[in-house]
């Protein structure tokens, strides 16, 4: 064994994509199970960084080469989990490694990892952010108790391009406006009729748009910043978040 598989095997998860489904417009789902995935842990909401080149070239062991993605489900049952992508557009490495997916190509990806995760016993959960942030939602969404107090927007760039999602949160489209720096977020987060006292917050998707409806939280709706958690997934021209 070379020093660069050695490497390899002790840092990331190695399977295969057996199905890629489209999901909307932009987005699809991609299965990927193996051996490799046994025993593996997750908490919804939390995310994998994948390798979106080829995966034995020694070329791609560099930040660079890696993407973050969601995790929508896990079946420890059968060694398999599903992952959503979204579909910028352009020859940016995720785009062009999300259309390329196919079933039989081998990948590889580090464990779930990341702190955005429900916070069990909460007054109540506030979620907003846009499609890229739907996935990480779905998964948090489903591991919340049935009598849990939801509320949130989730923006989309047309109606079909919302994921479908276990609770009903508000949804808005962009009708041709940029995602990032999304004011039709941060609005219609601004209308939203929240209880008086703070809940927890779990701002995701494109970074700015992030910084801005945690500015809203925290300096128009006077909650503290240790209530809001956010998970920047995407902001254009930074390389790793393209």
């Amino acid at each position: 064994m070379t020093i660069a598989s050695a490497l390899r095997a002790r840092l990331f998860v190695e399977g295969e994509i057996l199905e890629v489904e489209r999901v909307t417009p932009r987005m699809r789902r991609i299965t990927i199970a193996g051996e490799g995935l046994a025993g593996l842990r997750w908490t919804p909401g939390q995310h994998v960084r994948l390798l979106v080149d080829d995966p034995f070239a020694t070329k791609t062991w560099t930040k660079g080469a890696l993407r973050t993605y969601s995790v929508w489900r896990h079946d420890p049952s059968w060694e398999a989990l599903d992952l959503i992508g979204y579909d910028h557009g352009g020859d940016a490495p995720g785009a062009t490694w999300l259309r390329n997916a196919h079933p039989g190509r081998q990948v590889a990806f580090t464990r779930p990892e990341g702190r955005f995760v429900v916070r069990q016993g909460a007054p109540y959960h506030l979620f907003a952010g846009e499609e890229t942030a739907s996935v990480a939602f779905g998964a948090m969404l489903r591991d919340l108790p049935a009598g849990a107090a939801v509320f949130g927007v989730v923006e989309a760039a047309t109606p079909d391009d919302h994921l479908d999602l276990s609770r009903e949160l508000v949804r808005v489209c962009r009708n041709g406006a940029p995602a990032a720096s999304s004011e039709t977020l941060v609005e219609a987060v601004r209308e939203l009729d929240l209880p008086d006292e703070p809940g927890v917050a779990y701002l995701a998707g494109e970074a700015r748009t992030i910084q801005a409806l945690r500015a809203h939280l925290v300096g128009e709706r006077g909650w503290q910043r240790r209530d809001v958690r956010t998970k920047p997934f995407w902001t254009p021209g930074k390389r790793g978040l393209d």
